[in-house]
């Protein structure tokens, strides 16, 4: 027999087979018993394009017994990669009787490591040289070799939609069951058509909306080219991962969709469709024989349940489904009047649906077992379904008999496996037509009416006897591959139901949605793939012409501008130059291929022309022995010569002494830089011998005196060196894929043109930088381009941008450096002269850009550098009002000029009051600055500084005197500690003075009604632990000079409830001519940077909380901020100071 390719499940999840060819080959062998070689070799013949043989061991291959193989007996000469998948038998005949006849059969992939296949026990020697059996007759053997070839489909390459036009769907685990229902409802167009009618909207998301997840699948269907993914339809069920772990069925997995589709098709222009399709109706009857009575009910459905157990086919189902079956007995009929009456009960059929699905019950309830089984029986079911047959005996007496119920088989919904495991395929005819398609999950392949049919059938199947004589026992197989649901299509609604589906009927918001859906997932899809080709960029003289000189100076081509071709690795090269070929329409016979090669001097360059043997080699074989980067891609240069006429010739022939060398020249006069050619020279000969050539090349006169530069390195540096034209060019190590540079030699001194050389040019071209210019106010909008160099200074840059905003004074500018990866600016602009050269205001953590942020100032940048923009809040001895002032002051000032200038804006409360400036930080006095302290020290974390005016009490402190600091707290219990809150304030207290006198003095400063005043507690502070103050207590012994302690960690503290009586601002803010200074982001909730300490010997050791103290003597950055004078007097100017 014949074998064919029946693969079990698990050759069927890994391999697929296209076009099997079969063929029986008889192998007659006279004189066997005189055979002298070891091995006999049978005649060749041709089973699937590949040649075959049996190769046998009439003495044994070491073994005492026949031994014979299927070889493929041109193994040597087969393409790289070849593989072909072979199921065959081979036959020893019995020529007295054929049933005896010794026959083996095997599968195998045949490749180019495992060339041979077979037997090498294949039958006992005794028994085939005996006469007697039959085996070697009249010295003679016959042997017969039933091959079965298919070359085995690499489903990493297997493209569904180019081998059959339709994509498969993803397996969600178990979820192949609904796939295969998917896709025949998907193939029933006016299913399909309705499902587009749907309304949706862009606004809807899939994952919520069944009707939008629906329709993007099906477009995705039609239109895609890949697989198609269903989980946005299976969140738009509302299933979690656990619900697709669970195993379901088709038949309820089509109620369920069915039921969803309908409840959603309510109210809409195609509300109906699922009845219209899939409803029919049938009519359950009891009608008494003895009485005249009968009970009638119509019910409608969408499928049909038919049993399998029992039933030959189809037919035999719907005949049992009709059978009548009589009440009798005990099993009488309960007539309402007549009582129990022996009856008949049955069922008929009104109407039949348009698209009729009947549910094959492969599964029932053993009670034995105690467990669901899986009925395997044969099943048949026909091509065209007679529902009309014999008169209509499954029809009842009112149905429509004007309807032909004549049913065509649309798809064959397949189960493989047992009744608790297995997986789910669908067969279907799309078109109805004799074409089957296999959809299973993922792949779609084509199949024959055989394979969707007589093999879906179920039963069991026969084994092949091994040796008939020794075993007459036939051995079965279950066939566990069996259907579960069919569809079959009415003829007569043929038209309709297999109606046209055009784009039109897609609405439009959803092509563009999948279509962008679509673009995503084919990029994901090249990428998931690229491993699997080679991208071979091929670059010609057209492109080095058009390249060199507007995108390109240095070397010869931009690669990624070039033609490419995207080529599975396994391709051979000599069938990529026939697509070549096509592309350029250059024969393959004229096309020389050069590979490109990285050098030591960081230049790129053809290195030499592939082989034959080379071109021999698979794309991906060549590509990894040529590719030190590995990044998946071969660079080639197509070299095509042209003759004099100029037609297409075939290369010359290169030896080892002819170099190729590519040549540029270079126009001063128009600062330009061309391609001009290439030429094949002689290692021993001299550049002068070309000379003509070059000149006829550039159309210059044959005796134009021309300079020769070799491009020999652009990175890091440029290297220039002109060519001595009477040296040979091995001597100037000129080799294959240089470039050399020329132009016309210009006279000595000449100053004509910017760039009257060839080096100065690329010196030119190597520092040449252009900037996009942005205004800061505008950090997202180009507002102009200049051409600058990298090594222009500070100066040159702000000279140029002066010039091209029309700006008198560059000095004016201030310019910010962008930040490489937000592509914004950053916080803080460029000081004046803060960047030594172009390239390192350009570059932020080693990445480069090319824009930088201008802003115009009202004065110059060194002025405003100069400055210390300060917030004052000015606090008056006898009034409650604050009035803030903000001022810039030079930076090399001191607290004494800050004071005499602020006495010029403020009110005093007489001529000759003192001022002291005070830092303050979370209701904390932290600082009182020295007048000699210089404004640059004032630390940035003092956002605003609090002046005062000393009382007379404070200014002559005796020895029995103390100055101490008074806080507002609260306690936190919570927290176990003390918060400040309030206005803090110094006060004098004095030897023997008791607490009770120091509270009416605080009462008196602070204006607190009595009432509330009672409610206060007074304590004692020392690192943030309060110690509660009685009245007779003397305040002062509790405060003695200490130098472990910092002044604002031990202090008088006031505990109340935070309703202080609050002094009202009034925010005298100065009005500014020159744009304000930028802030910088400062930490959450406002607070400052580690605290600037006082002086103990300006303020005597007082108590505070425990805040972090900051080594003495740093008072601040200088520089931090950069400011604008807005109310400063003019009497001492001052001069910026010059940057070192």
């Amino acid at each position: 027999m014949v074998f064919g390719v029946v693969g079990v499940a698990q050759v069927e999840q890994t391999n697929a087979f296209e076009d099997p060819q079969k063929k029986k080959f008889t192998w007659t062998i006279e004189n066997f018993t005189r055979l002298d070689n070891k091995n006999h070799y049978s005649d060749i013949f041709v089973v699937g394009g590949f040649k075959w043989r049996i190769i046998m061991f009439p003495k044994g291959n070491q073994v005492d017994a026949l031994s014979m193989y299927l070889d493929a007996a041109d193994s040597g000469t087969l393409p790289y990669g070849w593989r072909r998948f072979v199921h065959f038998s081979l036959a020893v005949v019995n020529q007295i009787d054929t049933k005896y006849s010794v026959e083996k059969d095997t599968r195998h992939q045949f490749n180019a490591r495992e060339s041979d296949w077979g037997f090498t026990s294949f039958m006992p020697l005794g028994d085939l040289y005996d006469p007697s059996r039959g085996y070697l007759v009249n010295d003679t053997v016959v042997v017969e070799a039933k091959v079965t070839a298919c070359k085995v489909l690499n489903y990493q390459s297997y493209d569904s939609k180019k081998e059959t036009g339709y994509v498969g769907l993803e397996n969600q685990r178990q979820s192949g069951y609904m796939n295969s229902l998917l896709q025949t409802f998907y193939h029933i167009p006016y299913f399909r058509k309705a499902v587009h009618h749907m309304p949706t909207t862009e606004n809807d998301m899939p994952s919520g909306s069944i009707p939008l997840a629906l329709q993007r699948l099906f477009y995705k269907l039609q239109y895609s080219d890949s697989i198609v993914a269903t989980k946005e339809l299976t969140k738009s069920f509302g299933w979690d991962t656990h619900y697709l772990f669970m195993k379901h069925d088709v038949h309820e997995f089509n109620k369920f969709l069915s039921q969803k589709l309908e409840d959603k098709m309510k109210g809409t222009v195609v509300e109906g469709t699922i009845q219209q399709l899939f409803e029919g109706h049938y009519m359950n009857y009891t009608d008494c024989i003895n009485v005249h009575y009968k009970s009638e009910g119509k019910e409608s459905f969408y499928d049909l349940q038919l049993d399998v157990k029992g039933c030959r086919d189809v037919y035999d189902s719907f005949d049992k489904y009709v059978t009548v079956e009589h009440l009798e007995g005990d099993n009488k009929y309960r007539a309402e009047q007549y009582g129990l009456q022996v009856a008949k009960k049955g069922v008929l059929f009104i109407d039949f649906p348009p698209v009729l699905q009947l549910q094959l019950k492969r599964f029932e309830y053993d009670f034995v077992r105690d467990t669901v089984v899986k009925v395997n029986d044969r099943y048949e079911f026909p091509l065209q379904l007679d529902l009309d047959r014999e008169n209509g005996m499954y029809l009842s007496p009112e149905s429509d008999r004007s309807v032909r119920n004549l049913y065509t088989l649309h798809s064959v919904l397949v189960h493989i496996g047992g009744a608790h495991d297995g997986r789910y395929c669908a067969f279907i005819r799309p078109t109805l037509f004799d074409q089957w398609y296999k959809f299973d999950n993922e792949r779609v392949t084509k199949e024959d009416v055989k394979r969707a049919l007589e093999e879906q059938y179920g039963g069991e199947k026969e084994l092949p006897q091994t040796n008939s004589r020794f075993n007459r026992t036939s051995f079965s197989l279950t066939k566990y591959s069996n259907a579960y649901m069919l569809v079959y299509i009415r003829d007569s609604d043929k038209e309709k139901i297999m109606c046209n589906m055009d784009e039109k009927d897609i609405a439009e918001h959803l092509r563009i949605r999948s279509k962008k859906g679509q673009e995503k997932k084919e990029v994901e899809r090249c990428n998931a793939q690229a491993h699997l080709y080679t991208t071979i960029k091929v670059s010609r003289d057209k492109d080095l012409a058009e390249q060199i000189g507007s995108d390109v100076y240095f070397g010869l081509v931009d690669h990624n501008k070039v033609h490419r071709f995207r080529i599975l690795n396994l391709t051979p090269f000599n069938l990529f130059k026939k697509e070549v070929a096509n592309e350029f329409g250059i024969p393959v016979q004229f096309q020389r291929f050069w590979i490109w090669s990285m050098r030591k001097n960081h230049t790129y360059r053809p290195k030499r022309p592939l082989t034959s043997c080379e071109e021999s080699q698979a794309v991906g074989r060549l590509r990894d022995g040529s590719n030190t980067i590995h990044n998946g891609e071969l660079k080639l240069f197509l070299e095509v010569e042209f003759g004099p006429d100029l037609c297409l010739i075939a290369p010359p022939t290169k030896t080892k002494k002819d170099i190729l060398v590519f040549f540029k020249l270079y126009e001063p006069e128009k600062r330009e830089l061309r391609f001009v050619g290439r030429l094949f020279v002689k290692s021993c000969s001299r550049p002068e011998e070309i000379l003509a050539k070059l000149n006829q090349l550039a159309g210059f006169s044959a005796d134009e005196e021309i300079e020769l530069y070799p491009e020999l390195r652009s990175e890091p540096y440029i290297m220039w060196e002109q060519l001595d034209k009477k040296i040979p060019f091995r001597f100037s190590q000129i080799q294959d894929g240089d470039i050399i540079c020329f132009q016309k030699s210009t006279p000595h001194g000449s100053e004509v043109c910017k760039h009257p050389n060839i080096p100065s040019f690329f010196r030119y071209l190597h520092y040449r930088q252009i900037v996009r210019f942005r205004l800061l106010e505008k950090p997202n909008e180009d507002d102009f381009s200049l051409e600058l160099s990298k090594l222009h200074t500070y100066d040159d840059v702000v000279e140029n941008l002066a010039r091209q905003i029309g700006l008198e004074n560059p000095t004016k500018i201030r310019l910010t450096a962008p930040n490489c990866l937000s592509q914004q600016p950053r916080p803080q602009p460029i000081k004046y002269q803060g960047a030594e050269h172009l390239t390192e205001m350009l570059t932020h953590y080693n990445q480069s850009s090319d824009i930088l942020y201008y802003e115009v100032l009202g004065i110059p940048l060194p002025e405003l550098e100069g400055l210390k923009t300060l917030k004052i809040a000015f606090h008056h001895a006898t009034k409650d009002e604050v009035v803030i002032h903000t001022i810039s002051f030079p930076k090399r000032k001191t607290v004494g000029y800050l004071i005499n200038v602020l006495k010029t804006k403020v009110e005093l409360s007489h001529p000759n009051v003192e001022l002291r400036v005070l830092g303050i930080l979370y209701h904390k006095i932290y600082k009182i600055f020295l007048h000699s302290e210089k404004i640059r020290n004032i630390h940035k974390q003092y956002r605003t500084l609090r002046v005062e005016e000393i009382p007379e009490e404070e200014k002559n402190l005796g020895q029995r005197d103390r100055l101490i600091h008074v806080y507002h707290f609260t306690k936190v219990t919570s927290k176990k500690h003390v918060q400040t809150f309030g206005e803090p304030f110094v006060l004098v207290i004095h030897e023997g003075e008791c607490l009770a006198e120091v509270k009416t003095r605080i009462q008196k400063k602070l204006r607190v009604p009595d009432e509330e005043f009672s409610k206060w507690n007074f304590a004692f502070l020392s690192r943030g632990h309060p110690e509660y103050l009685q009245d007779s207590d003397i305040v002062f012994s509790r405060f003695q000079r200490s130098k472990s302690l910092p002044p604002w960690e031990q202090y008088l503290g006031l505990e109340h409830s935070d309703k202080a009586p609050k002094r009202a601002y009034a925010v005298t803010e100065a009005s500014a001519a020159v744009p304000s200074k930028r802030r910088k982001k400062g930490r959450k909730g406002g607070q400052m940077p580690y605290p600037v300490p006082i002086s103990t010997d300006v303020i005597p050791a007082i108590t505070g909380t425990s805040q972090p103290q900051e080594p003495a003597g740093n008072a601040g950055k200088v520089g931090e901020i950069p400011a604008i004078n807005l109310s400063l007097p003019t009497s001492e100017p001052g001069k910026a100071k010059e940057r070192k």
